[in-house]
């Protein structure tokens, strides 16, 4: 292949392989984690269940949106592609500042405290455990990527397989097997019994469904496949996620879910003893691992975009041939992923601490792109679209009016570390007067082609 076209994206996913990697992601991230928290916020063990359902309802509905886009306008800058053709280069920019500061570096310290939390029910090391975990593994995992040793698609698949095979002996366990003697748990009501908190968790954890628009620029026939990633990795999803949650909540039922820091090993624990609790616990660390690789690996991509649109920051922009790969801009955002799980330890529970910092300004991001249907059918009306969202407007006008209230949730029941996800945000305003003009910005090596792209 010439030299010029390295950094040109090559369609070489099939549909399974993009269903796979986006299975692969969202599974990773927080079904581990989050449920102890729904059931926090939820009165009735219906109620549990009924937003796991929900949840997987609208995560349909956006991804028939981004269907559309995606097919529209297959790209590797996924959003920022999006919403720079809706909105302008500004906005693009500061959406590229968003991710790069507060919602891909809350996720890597997110999913880096999710493994911290399960690998210290293995190897304990205090209180501050997961934190110390959390930030071992951003170091560990920022080098090796800046070293140059990238994920490869044949692993991440082998990855996936053993996060499903987890999360499908948990469901067989929870629906078939019988506990033993459980130890007894006080009953806890609902803190707040907010079911627009506990929305914003079961939201989080199927999370990550839209980095497939991300996938365009190498899935192939991707204006004619891409609507079929999204539509069957949603319903894999949902499927997984439900089974899951009412296999948790038939072995330590809504107390003892909401009692529980690690509810997989807990469950195993209670139905296969120790040993099922650490191998449970092991395929976790295992499946945080790789979801926290490929979100290191794509993330650095996008302080690598910023800093080619951008006339500050010109070292973050380069490109290391050596490893191929942004190692400034990695070196960038692991340090402000520590920073994260710096802040995140000195709160009671990191992991939600992350949750409150990035879900206001992810929900305003996502509204923004729900509008770009639109906002592009109106400024392209002659645009022949190879895939339309069903029931147009009402479909996208759902998504819009579901992430305008989780913004508002976002803001109404999190605490004050949404208040300095959004200040992060509004620093970054200062950066669209650096921008760059022309095309200098928009090489074949550019962001937008380079920004996010899949682990080959």
């Amino acid at each position: 292949m010439p030299a010029h076209d390295r950094t040109v994206p090559q369609a070489s996913l099939s549909v399974f392989d993009a269903v796979t990697i986006m299975v692969g992601l969202v599974v990773g991230i927080g079904i581990f984690r989050t449920p102890s928290i729904v059931a926090a916020n939820v009165e009735s063990e219906l109620a549990f269940i009924g937003v796991w359902v929900a949840g997987g309802i609208v995560t349909l509905i956006g991804a028939l949106c981004y269907a559309e886009l995606s097919a529209a306008h297959p790209h590797a800058g996924g959003e920022y592609h999006f919403l720079s053709r809706a909105y302008g280069k500004p906005m693009a920019v500061l959406f590229g500042w968003a991710r790069a500061s507060v919602i891909q570096t809350g996720a890597i310290a997110g999913v880096a405290f999710v493994l911290g939390d399960y690998a210290a029910r293995i190897f304990p090391l205090g209180a501050h455990g997961p934190a110390l975990y959390a930030g071992l593994a951003i170091v560990v995992f920022t080098g090796i990527n800046v070293a140059g040793t990238l994920q490869s698609k044949t692993l991440q698949v082998v990855i996936t397989m053993v996060e499903i095979g987890a999360v499908v002996a948990i469901i067989a366990f929870g629906l078939f097997g019988s506990p033993g003697s459980a130890p007894e748990v006080e009953a806890l009501a609902p803190g707040s019994a907010a079911i627009g908190m506990a929305m914003i968790f079961v939201l989080l954890t199927y999370g990550g469904w839209n980095e497939a628009a991300y996938l365009t620029g190498e899935l192939k026939d991707a204006p004619r496949n891409i609507a079929r990633v999204l539509v069957l990795g949603t319903v894999v999803l949902t499927a997984l996620y439900v089974l899951t949650n009412i296999a948790l909540l038939s072995i330590l039922g809504l107390d003892g879910l909401r009692a529980s820091e690690a509810v997989a090993a807990d469950m195993m624990g209670l139905v296969a003893g120790p040993p099922g609790a650490l191998i449970v616990s092991l395929a976790i660390v295992v499946a945080a691992v790789s979801t926290l690789n490929a979100t290191i690996f794509t993330g650095g991509r996008v302080y690598f975009a910023m800093a080619r649109d951008l006339t500050l920051m010109p070292r973050i922009g380069e490109w290391d041939e050596r490893g191929s790969n942004p190692a400034n801009g990695l070196i960038a955002q692991g340090i402000v992923a520590l920073a994260l799980v710096g802040m995140g330890a000195a709160t009671r529970n990191g992991f939600q601490a992350m949750v409150d910092y990035t879900a206001p300004v992810f929900w305003g991001f996502l509204l923004l792109t729900g509008i770009a249907v639109f906002v592009l059918r109106l400024r392209e009306p002659k645009r022949v679209l190879p895939y339309k969202v069903p029931l147009y407007p009402l479909t996208p006008i759902l998504f819009c009016l579901t992430c305008a209230y989780m913004l508002h949730a976002s803001l109404a029941y999190t605490g004050v570390s949404a208040l300095i996800g959004l200040a992060v945000l509004a620093a970054g305003l200062p950066l669209l007067f650096f921008r760059r003009t022309g095309e200098k910005g928009h090489s074949k090596s550019s962001p937008a082609r380079t920004a996010v792209t899949a682990p080959d």
